[in-house]
């Protein structure tokens, strides 16, 4: 009892500590990057007075952004102010998906670094069966999605291959890859087969209204069945390492393949099909962003998702749940940066190093120890995948 207690500490205090030293440390930020602080300096109560207050209202607005805004209920509605957290969940359900495609490749000893790309290629299969086909609604939108996971899951599955056949470092096939992809994309949308009709700048045709997800909440809340599927995949990835032969196998794999290959594992195909199925689900989030977010497949069709994702599943340690909670931070953190640098003048690029600093404090789990003197948790093992000779 003691140690499942302990393995319940570390895995929610420590990233929780990191989380707040992060906050900690961008509210310093925010305070000496405001013209109206630094100029107290010389009257150290002013100045902490002006700092606290300098945070304190930034991360409010980030809050408003993110979560719920008084001043947007209109006719005394309620679940208007709810729009923010509505906005957050549309951002983290492509990055749900995204981040349970890199936790699932940690989990095997592996490292995605190509969810960006996978990503893109999801949301080529999406965007193509969206417009170029006439189906029912819910048909249109099962067709869209199976279409965007096979395509991606061909471009993952290729890592694991290249990787098992030839030895082939998945950090650099990835990395490239994702240039190959984006490059791809641009080259498509100028080609006759994706270019919108009657437009020179690359913009594909518009998803016909049968492949779009539904709104969950109503036209004015934008959060749709994007959410469902992205809950529907963490549940799935979670038994599947857990409750499955194959998940054994595959956490087998992770973490000892010269073991796993003695016990009569094949490596090579467990690490084909792991990259397989990370680069459907990373397709699934670009499907998901396609379908129910930007109706069209553009050039910045993946955003930052895929690397963001990284970044959640580190945050989460690729468990499933925790990538969950992960991408819904993220998101909130994405969508009210905005709002807080529209009323407090707080540069949103803050955000980005909030970000940066969790990671940071993640990687470092001694440090977060040594800071609060949690001397009774064991750090355990990193989440990170093997080094340049796994």
């Amino acid at each position: 009892m003691a140690h499942r207690g302990s393995a319940v500490v570390q895995k929610v205090a420590l990233p929780a500590l990191a989380f707040l030293l992060a906050l900690l440390s961008g509210g310093i930020l925010i305070a000496l990057s405001d013209p109206l602080v630094l100029p107290l300096i010389g009257s150290p109560w002013k100045f902490v007075k002006a700092a606290f207050r300098s945070a304190g209202n930034a991360y409010l607005a980030l809050f408003q952004g993110s979560f719920f805004d008084t001043n947007l209920m209109t006719h005394g509605s309620f679940i208007s102010g709810f729009y923010p957290f509505s906005e957050t969940l549309v951002i983290a359900a492509p990055l749900i998906l995204a981040g349970l495609s890199v936790a699932l490749a940690f989990r095997a000893g592996l490292f995605n670094i190509g969810a960006q790309g996978q990503f893109i290629f999801g949301a080529i299969g999406a965007s193509y069966i969206g417009f170029k086909f006439e189906l029912p609604p819910v048909l249109h939108v099962l067709f869209a999605i199976l279409g965007a996971i096979l395509l991606s899951a061909i471009w993952g599955g290729l890592v694991g291959l290249l990787k098992a056949r030839t030895g082939a470092h998945e950090v650099i096939v990835t990395i490239m890859l994702n240039y190959v992809a984006a490059y791809f994309l641009l080259w498509l949308l100028k080609t006759e087969l994706f270019l919108r009709p009657g437009r020179l700048d690359p913009l594909a045709p518009p998803i016909n209204q049968s492949a779009h997800l539904p709104h969950l909440l109503g036209k004015d809340l934008r959060v749709n069945a994007g959410l469902l599927i992205a809950l529907g995949a963490a549940f799935f990835l979670w038994w599947l390492l857990n409750r499955s032969t194959w998940g054994f196998r595959f956490r087998a794999v992770g973490a000892n393949a010269a073991a796993a290959r003695t016990a009569g594992i094949s490596v090579p195909f467990v690490t084909t099909a792991v990259m397989a199925i990370a680069g459907g689900l990373a397709g699934l989030g670009g499907a998901v962003q396609t379908l129910g977010t930007q109706y069209a497949l553009t050039t910045d069709a993946a955003g930052s998702f895929g690397f963001d994702a990284i970044t959640v599943a580190l945050l989460g340690r690729a468990n499933p749940i925790g990538t969950v909670f992960a991408a819904i931070l993220f998101g909130g953190l994405r969508a009210g940066g905005s709002t807080m640098q529209a009323n407090t003048q707080t540069p949103i690029d803050i955000v980005l190093v909030i970000q940066a600093l969790i990671v940071l404090f993640i990687s470092a789990p001694a440090l977060v120890k040594y800071i609060f003197r949690l001397r009774d948790i064991k750090t355990g093992s990193s989440v990170v995948s093997k080094g340049w000779n796994g």
